[in-house]
């Protein structure tokens, strides 16, 4: 399994969201971007590095990770790697004008391994992003998360005043409860500092983007998928989640930056791929005529695995300001597996 960014599918993802209304207006621009290397990032970069004269600052821990996931660039004069911890404040040359914290635990595994860790990353994370931005008076574009809101009341589709059931009598509260807390932070570098922040919440990506590693249940879908195995399910995946392909994402991601309003927070999902974990799985299952078999999970993976059941997440907001999600399921989820396994150039 390995991205193929040369890829027609990629290339046209990249092709579709350069459609974002006013996204040349960010040509010369210079963007600061933690978690470079993840699902989310790097796709981001790829789009930014495709416009006129952009200068990129990648953020990541490891400079090999980073080679193996954007190594095209690191002979470009415009983008420039930073291996660095979230956790420490950036260096006081820096300046650019749009800083997007994406650094973050994303999976369950880690969750449960590593709550700690997480919340600082987090919180951390989000405290030396709104200095730097102080300081330079860069425009901060803070990747919140779906997981802020909790479990549904009701089953109805959380807007983005809604406020979810919540549990802090455990570990896996780790995640949503930092964001909450960054989501905070910024709201006060907003009231006390003056510092341009806009908020961005992701729901449950997927995509060719995504990391060997990732624990998620959407991404285990899919490598089984790919493996042509059968396609585990560790509940009875009678879950209704908000997902989004990550090109939609980006999008999203960058309809907030170019006409979001301060201190406003959007949901970033699609109506399109709003769907049971059950159909999911199942959805990968037909990929490759496998089954979707039932397995209990271990302990360490059930402590790191949301309790919500229904999180729906209504995007009549960010719709307002021009986005448009593009992908269905089953697009996004073949699209997906050919761009990991085809060996094709664009």
């Amino acid at each position: 399994m390995k991205l193929n960014k040369k890829h027609p599918l990629y290339q046209e993802d990249i092709k579709i969201i350069l459609k974002v209304r006013d996204i040349y207006a960010l040509n010369g621009k210079s963007f600061l971007i933690t978690g470079a290397t993840g699902m989310v990032g790097v796709l981001l970069i790829d789009v930014l590095m495709a416009l006129d004269n952009v200068t990129v600052y990648a953020v990541g821990r490891n400079k090999d990770k980073a080679k193996s996931r954007l190594g095209e660039y690191f002979d470009k004069p415009n983008f420039h790697f930073i291996e660095h911890d979230v956790c420490v404040p950036f260096d006081d040359n820096l300046n650019v004008d749009y800083i997007i914290p994406m650094a973050s635990n994303t999976h369950p595994l880690a969750y449960s391994k590593y709550p700690i860790e997480t919340i600082l990353i987090n919180v951390k994370g989000a405290e030396h992003a709104l200095n730097l931005a102080k300081r330079c008076g860069a425009t901060v574009i803070y990747t919140s998360t779906n997981e802020v809101y909790g479990n549904a009341v009701n089953d109805e589709p959380f807007t983005e005043d809604s406020n979810g059931k919540l549990n802090l009598a455990n570990a896996r509260s780790c995640y949503n409860e930092s964001k909450r807390t960054a989501e905070s932070l910024c709201q006060s570098y907003i009231t006390e500092c003056g510092v341009n922040v806009k908020i961005a919440r992701l729901c449950r990506i997927f995509g060719p983007t995504m990391l060997e590693s990732d624990s998620k249940a959407s991404s285990q879908f899919i490598k089984k998928a790919i493996d042509g195995e059968d396609i585990v399910l560790k509940s009875t995946g009678e879950q209704f989640f908000s997902y989004t392909y990550v090109a939609d994402a980006v999008s999203g991601l960058l309809e907030v930056l170019l006409h979001g309003e301060t201190g406003v927070a959007y949901n970033v999902s699609s109506e399109k791929t709003d769907v049971h974990l059950k159909d999911f799985a199942g959805i990968c299952a037909e990929y490759n005529n496998r089954n979707v078999v039932f397995e209990l999970p271990t302990e360490t993976e059930r402590q790191g695995y949301s309790v919500a059941m229904n999180a729906i997440l209504d995007n009549t907001r960010i719709k307002g300001i021009g986005f448009i999600p593009r992908y269905d399921m089953h697009d996004a989820v073949t699209r997906t597996i050919k761009i990991l396994t085809e060996d094709i150039c664009s």
